[in-house]
């Protein structure tokens, strides 16, 4: 079984050094920058943006895990550095046409990904299926780093993976975001998911050292 990727959210970390973070994050080995964009409107937050996004591909070579929580997110997606490599996830639930965002996402060379919102199952949104690189499933409520994972969310991994192989869809990798720690993605790697979002459970965590979160945590996804 081949290790799971870690895609660490930068909304979790420290801003005012942000450089100094991305350099350990490089260091270490992470295998993406995750970065939430929201709109107050899909979520009511507003977290980083697009110009974030295009300072901090000036300072790393780590591929971008973009998250837009966003009832609108063409224009936002259409301002931003994509590259080859990067992911980029619109909800499924949002406002726009799903597929006239996938084909510019895949112009630019990087991966579709959907994401799911708790409610959300795997049978609405199969249409899609065809065209999408990662379903990210969201275990919390979204719009807030800290929020507690919803009680049985963790079991949607499986069954969503159950559901993509029986519909020869097994090619589609599960990225689980909010509340995931540790041990809760070894859980969850043995389910299926194969991408893992750390944040304030997993990786920025309080009296620890990041290069020592980040160390234990791709350990638990080996």
């Amino acid at each position: 079984m081949e290790r799971g990727k870690l895609s660490v959210s930068m909304m979790c970390a420290n801003l005012m050094n942000i450089e100094r973070d991305v350099r350990i994050l490089e260091q270490n080995g992470v295998d993406y920058l995750h970065v939430d964009i929201m709109d107050a409107s899909f979520v009511p937050n507003l977290t980083l943006g697009p110009d974030f996004v295009n300072q901090l591909r000036k300072i790393t070579n780590i591929s971008f895990d973009i998250h837009l929580l966003m009832d609108h997110p063409s224009v936002i997606i259409r301002s931003m550095d994509i590259r080859e490599g990067d992911i980029v996830t619109i909800h499924s639930e949002c406002k726009e046409s799903i597929m006239e965002n996938v084909a510019f996402i895949k112009q630019k060379g990087a991966r579709f990904g959907l994401a799911l919102n708790p409610d959300t199952s795997i049978e609405e949104v199969k249409k899609y299926l065809p065209y999408v690189d990662v379903i990210l499933l969201m275990l919390i409520v979204p719009g807030f780093a800290g929020s507690t994972m919803i009680h049985g969310m963790m079991e949607k991994v499986g069954e969503t993976k159950e559901y993509l192989m029986a519909s020869g869809f097994d090619n589609i990798e599960i990225c689980v975001d909010g509340s995931v720690s540790c041990e809760r993605a070894t859980y969850m790697k043995g389910l299926g998911a194969s991408i893992f979002v750390g944040g304030t459970a997993g990786i920025f965590r309080k009296g620890m050292k990041l290069e020592n979160t980040i160390r234990t945590f791709l350990k638990s996804i080996q």
